[in-house]
């Protein structure tokens, strides 16, 4: 069973202010399923960079809350820093670390990007391996100019136009997005103090000087030491072992050797194992030779067994509060989603639905995207629940402890009504999106499609039980108007839906009344 993992490292344009920073974090560490390694602010620059990791869907949730979090806090008309930038989240890389692709990032960021332009109408670029024309791979040609630059020139030519969302700038500016590999921040110190010779190598190693390809490289004095700077960004491509040795040979040429070498922050295990491959010059080596990694795997295997007896239905079926009836509907219009996905990957590629070919390739993506966020809902809504009890344990000893207790109970009711209502309304999407699938799709799914309604259908209509069951609690008069009439349009909507698919099946499915 494979456990994807990928890394994200967005880049926004805020350090100055402590507190939006860690309103960003939170917006992150928010999202179930997500391990924050790194942050680091930078005030000369006014940015700071955010390194975590999860699995797809749980970066990609964490992407875009913090993308949102950002817009609203961040505004790049008003924004001073050293650092180029275009966006109050300027840049978000997705690198592949385990049991994952370039293409599957791609697709990912691909969702995203997307999601963003529709949702917070944020123009957005891809960019290295997601890049749609050679003109976005770099980074800088899309950053030329900065904000200010973009805000004119935004939609004048292939590569100022975003590949996403609008050709205008608000005060979020836009939001560059895309995948790469892992970079590898690596320096070598020389045997000595003679800078000149760092800075040769530099220009030696690097490749836009004729060097290594995938190494950026300059020269500079460290603690009195020469040092070769370096960039690794494919180590894969161009290993490690071979830039050692480059530099090695370039030092021998002015008379000086490695005296050592250092990581910048972190690296990923494969670059190691390739280097001591190449130096012991092993044969037929596999990781699975390696003490660590043979321990590892066996405990993750026993861990994903021990996952598969504590399944989501057993727990359900626990004696626990929580998960309970809202995180039953994300999964069961999940579900829906994924059958769609599902018609449309058994539609495309098919002479007999060419013509239809654009249109299953939308509810393709639409459907991934869906699915992805109403898995991550799962967690969420059992999280929104202990919430809910967390803050009914609050103290009420005196009149202030009471007030604060309310208004903490008030604050978690309203958070838990309004997640099911957001898995609602992705729940009528995705029956619009299967009946779609079951009135253009491949005909021998036409029933697989419409399961998908009638699971989103369910997940819907238990959805909608949770947020009026949290509405009795809600104080706020108002948001409970609010959330009832909306929900009743909700539902008034689904049930066309479902009476059309009753048609559907009878007319193009041939199915019995």
């Amino acid at each position: 069973m494979t456990n994807p993992l990928i890394e994200c490292i967005p880049n926004f344009s805020e350090a100055r202010r402590p507190e939006v920073v860690q309103k960003i974090i939170e917006s992150i560490q928010g999202v179930a399923g997500i391990h924050l390694l790194d942050r680091h602010s930078d005030l000369d620059h006014n940015r700071t960079v955010i390194t975590y990791v999860g699995n797809p869907a749980a970066v990609s949730e964490a992407a875009f809350a913090s993308i949102k979090t950002a817009a609203e806090l961040i505004d790049l008309n008003q924004h001073q820093g050293e650092h180029p930038r275009i966006g109050a989240t300027d840049v978000v890389p997705f690198v592949p670390i385990r049991d994952t692709s370039i293409q599957d990032c791609v697709r990912l960021a691909e969702n995203l990007a997307k999601r963003v332009a529709d949702e917070l109408n944020i123009p957005v670029f891809l960019y290295e391996e997601a890049a749609r024309i050679s003109e976005k791979q770099n980074l800088e040609n899309i950053r030329k100019g900065q904000f200010e630059a973009l805000k004119e020139e935004i939609g004048s030519s292939p590569v100022r136009t975003p590949d996403y969302g609008p050709s205008e700038l608000g005060s979020a500016g836009a939001t560059v997005i895309g995948v790469r590999q892992p970079l590898i921040a690596f320096n070598i110190y020389l045997t000595t103090d003679d800078v000149s010779i760092a800075q040769k190598i530099g220009r030696a190693v690097r490749h836009s000087s004729g060097g290594l390809r995938y190494v950026k490289g300059m020269g500079v004095l460290v603690e009195g030491k020469a040092q070769v700077s370096m960039n690794l960004t494919n180590f894969s491509k161009t290993p490690i072992a071979r830039v050692v040795e480059f530099v090695r040979r370039e030092a021998a040429r002015y008379g000086v050797a490695i005296h050592h070498s250092e990581l910048v922050g972190l690296i990923p295990q494969t670059a190691l194992i390739d280097a001591a491959q190449w130096y012991l010059q092993l044969d037929g080596f596999e990781t699975k030779q390696i003490l660590e990694q043979r321990l590892f795997d066996e405990r993750q295997e026993n861990t994903e067994n021990a996952n598969k007896e504590e399944s989501f239905l057993n727990q359900l079926a626990s004696a626990d509060p929580a998960p309970g009836g809202g995180s039953a509907a994300a999964y069961s219009a999940a579900m829906g989603a994924a059958l769609t996905t599902m018609v449309s990957r058994l539609t495309l590629g098919r002479k007999k639905y060419a013509d239809v070919h654009a249109q299953m390739q939308t509810l393709e993506e639409e459907s991934i995207q869906l699915q992805t966020e109403l898995t991550t809902a799962i967690q969420e809504d059992a999280d929104a629940f202990i919430q809910v009890m967390e803050a009914f344990k609050k103290p009420k000893s005196t009149p202030e402890e009471i007030v604060q207790r309310n208004n903490a109970i008030q604050a978690a009711t309203i958070q838990a009504a309004e997640l099911p209502f957001r898995a609602a309304q992705k729940a009528l999407q995705i029956m619009k999106n299967a009946f779609q699938a079951a009135r253009i799709g491949n005909i021998n799914t036409i029933s697989d499609a419409a399961s998908g309604v009638i699971f989103a259908r369910a997940g819907l209509r238990s959805a909608c039980i949770n947020v009026r069951t949290n509405t009795l609690s809600i104080q706020d008069q108002n948001k409970v108007d609010q959330l009832l009439a909306s929900v009743r349009q909700l539902e008034k909507e689904a049930a066309e839906i479902e009476e059309q698919l009753t048609l559907l099946l009878q007319e193009r499915g041939g199915f019995p009344n």
